[in-house]
């Protein structure tokens, strides 16, 4: 047996969870996924006929009895948020939900920790991280890859669907700069994941990394066929350890965590949610019934080496997180295995559950999902019940190990020693992974807890749209009205220095926590400026965008789709560095001493307000900001108008980060359905042009101009065929739309069928990148062209082009 590198816990460095996001069955965020657990909820689809057959099943497949048409699913992951990220409409369609729907997680759990997701000029973030299956191409898009469609072709989607390009795909759109590496390791993927970041953390080559995993099958509500003695149970219900388990379900889940070192995490202030303290992955060999099988001795041994590594007995581990595959084989050998590596644990001493029968087995998510889980754990101080474990299966002996299925919703309160936590995992092929965590130190939840100070605090907003930056207000009031204990300076210096800077923006100044929901209510119902007591709210004037927006890079983070400016990379002006200079804070003193689409419902609080994004506010006048410090006002409308000055000083040492609400992307659906099945066999839809219905010109920074002639109008033509757009202006902006270079040289392959010249990218991509620009320089090319011709052939070839 392996027994790893023995150390006590304070001898080596230790590694901070600062940050999480997930996507589960009945929960988009962890909060949501914490109310189900402690509710002991079965997160459970049930799927109609007409589901099935969307799904490209043949009509016999209705009447199957063995078709199981119930599992946990996560909702709408055909919807995505294209614009913000820099995809056009139709390489979104054409990218696998499972790598979009990550993206956002990352983009999510950078920003629960406190940091802005684009703000790591000078640091080296990471990312490991992996997918399940690839059945979105398989069932999706292969079937349409011999016809062109919209964002569609071979190489398209290998990179929007191959499981190499996760990770990098992340670094790419965030500028990330640390390793970037994609883990494919079955159902421990996402937990191999962590261990590996938690690696490079240690080695020094990351300051922060993200770790995670994403699985959404697909088609995704067309159920599976239950066959006796496989893995999956036959009622789309998983009773891991019960008398009654006959199998696992497959589930939907996305899972992302941001580690950190301990000691950076203290010393910047961020949120601690849990420190990792021992890691270990090992794989089974060949000592084992088969390939599939799990095997006894290596799951003991990575355990023990966990443990080892973290420099904590088995007798100190309250609960353990296990695989829980609700197999009975499978049960009772992780039992077994687990009971050999707690060896020296008194009976009965330590809890165990899973979270399989709440979201199913999440495949390359799952390790994550359950980190998740004890986090939240840590956190509220208890431990969920585990859903349906009734009577414990009679061929796992509980009685003689160290633990006890926790069956009922048990007090998990602080202590006189640190409660501590493992997550446990194996998957098919063997690979077998075991982390030990434990609670976070005082010293960071009395950061979270301090007291609000006097004196005026500075509340900076900001986003893409109107109804996101009031969407973004109403979700801080929901969280500030159910978490008196935030201090509001903290709160304060997280939006100050932990969010991107938009185009979009309002600064709330008030003098105390009921003041700052009194104006924060303001701009989540009107969103203009306003005053009362003891608060302002500063807006620029209705339809105007801070600062002068400019383009954006290629392939950078996407355009304001409701006529706004750009979003900024690190190095901009408009959006600022994370240099010590220019870091704002929360706090002035008293007194003056500074002379789903645009028009969809945007998810969480607010978003039932009468208004949508793409309508103009009413117009209004200032507001009277009777007692508000003039120097004060000054900074705030400067920021909020555009300006590099943050709108307040640094907050005194030690700096406050605290987990706030995430950004509220606007999602459409960008989504190429399966094709339904045909008599003539289910290969009947090969070949069928992409169903993907061109989605309408984003309202840009550049007014719409139509086409001034038939030579303009093939190129806006052929953009919009490539984009996935449809109105195409002349002056729009071939990145601006979400154009790169793959696009670029498709609608260069267009033009080519149709016009009588030679042309190249360079005739796209040279300055403008606009429509307009293009057809200039293919204007050129044209008259070089009839340069060379007879006047017949001039004049016929003129008559055709308009």
């Amino acid at each position: 047996m392996a027994h790893g590198i023995s150390a006590p816990p304070d001898a080596a460095e230790a590694v901070a969870v600062v940050g999480m996001a997930v996507r589960l069955p009945g929960a988009d965020t962890p909060e949501a996924f914490w109310r189900n657990l402690r509710a002991g909820v079965e997160s459970l689809s049930t799927f109609s006929d007409d589901d099935l057959l969307a799904s490209g099943l043949p009509p016999a497949a209705l009447d199957d009895p063995a078709r199981v048409r119930t599992r946990p699913v996560i909702e709408g992951p055909e919807l995505f948020d294209a614009a913000f990220f820099g995809y056009s409409p139709g390489e979104a369609a054409a990218t696998d939900p499972q790598h979009r729907l990550f993206l956002e997680c990352a983009w999510e759990a950078l920003e629960s920790a406190g940091h802005d997701p684009r703000g790591f000029a000078e640091d080296a973030v990471s990312v490991f991280a992996g997918t399940g299956p690839d059945s979105y191409f398989l069932h999706h898009l292969h079937p349409h890859q011999a016809a062109a469609g919209p964002g569609a072709g071979p190489f398209q989607n290998l990179l929007g669907n191959s499981g190499d390009f996760l990770a990098s795909r992340v670094s790419f759109k965030l500028d990330l700069t640390g390793p970037s590496v994609t883990v494919q390791a079955g159902c421990s993927t996402s937990l191999v994941a962590v261990h590996l970041a938690v690696q490079s953390l240690l080695g020094g080559e990351s300051d922060l990394a993200l770790a995670g995993g994403a699985t959404v099958y697909f088609p995704q509500r067309s159920g599976y066929v239950y066959r006796e003695g496989g893995v999956n149970s036959p009622d789309g219900r998983c009773r891991a350890f019960d008398a009654k388990a006959a199998g696992t379900t497959p589930g939907d889940g996305v899972a992302v965590l941001a580690l950190r070192r301990l000691s950076d995490a203290l010393a910047e202030g961020d949120p601690v949610l849990g420190v990792i303290r021992g890691t270990a992955v090992n794989n089974d060999g060949a000592a084992k019934a088969g390939f599939t099988a799990p095997a006894v001795d290596p799951q003991s041994d990575v355990a023990a080496e966990a443990l080892a590594v973290a420099g904590v007995a088995p007798a100190d581990i309250d609960y353990v997180e296990a695989h829980g595959t609700g197999t009975p084989m499978g049960d009772a050998l992780e039992i077994t295995a687990l009971t050999d590596g707690y060896a020296g644990a008194p009976t009965g001493s330590c809890r165990l559950g899973t979270a399989k029968p709440n979201v199913g087995d999440t495949w390359a998510a799952a390790g994550a999902v359950g980190l998740v889980k004890v986090l939240l754990a840590l956190e509220h101080e208890e431990l969920p019940p585990v859903v349906g474990a009734t009577e414990p299966h009679p061929e796992i002996d509980f009685a003689s190990s160290p633990f006890r299925l926790n069956t009922s919703l048990t007090s998990w309160k602080r202590g006189d020693r640190p409660r501590r936590a493992a997550v446990h995992t194996f998957g098919i092929g063997g690979t077998n992974a075991h982390v030990v965590l434990e609670e976070a130190p005082e010293q960071a939840l009395s950061a979270r807890r301090t007291a609000s100070a006097d004196g005026w605090h500075v509340l900076p907003l900001s986003a893409r749209t109107d109804a996101a930056l009031r969407a973004q207000a109403a979700r801080l009031v929901a969280q500030l009205e159910e978490r008196p204990d935030l201090a509001l300076e903290a709160v304060a210096h997280t939006l100050l220095t932990g969010r991107a800077r938009f185009s979009r923006r309002a600064v709330v100044l008030a003098r105390g926590r009921r003041e700052a929901l009194a104006a924060l209510r303001s701009v989540a119902d009107e969103g203009t400026e306003a005053a009362g007591p003891g608060w302002s709210v500063v807006r620029p004037p209705s339809g105007a965008a801070a600062g002068s927006g400019g383009t954006r890079q290629a392939d950078g983070l996407g355009p304001h789709p409701d006529g706004a400016g750009a979003v900024h990379s690190p190095e901009d002006p408009v959006g600022g560095t994370r240099s010590a200079a220019d870091t704002p804070g929360s706090t002035a003193p008293d007194g003056d001493k500074d002379t789903h689409s645009p028009a969809s419902p945007v998810d969480g609080p607010g978003a039932g307000s009468t208004r949508t994004g793409t309508e103009p506010a009413a117009p209004h006048a200032p507001a009277e900001h009777t007692g508000t410090p003039a120097g004060l006002l000054a900074r705030a409308r400067d920021w909020a108008a555009g300006g590099d000055t943050p709108p307040a000083e640094p907050v005194a040492e030690p700096p406050r980060r605290v987990a706030l609400p995430t950004y509220p992307f606007e999602r459409a659906r960008h989504w190429v359905a399966p094709p339904r099945f045909a008599e003539s066999g289910p290969a009947a839809g090969s070949g069928t042009p992409l169903a993907v219905a061109p989605h309408p010109r984003p309202p840009l920074e550049t007014a719409y101009a139509p086409p001034a002639d038939r030579l303009e109008g093939l190129v806006a033509e052929a953009w919009g065929s490539a984009l996935g757009i449809e109105g195409v202006g002349r002056d729009d902006n071939f990145f601006d739309l979400g154009g790169h270079s793959l696009l670029a040289a498709r609608v260069t392959t267009t033009l080519r069928a149709i016009l009588p010249v030679s042309t190249d990218l360079t005739d796209l991509l040279d300055t403008p990148p606009t429509a307009a620009g293009h057809a200039d320089r293919l204007r050129r090319r044209l008259h070089d062209k009839l340069a060379a011709l007879t006047d017949e052939e001039a004049a016929a070839l003129a008559a055709e082009l308009g």
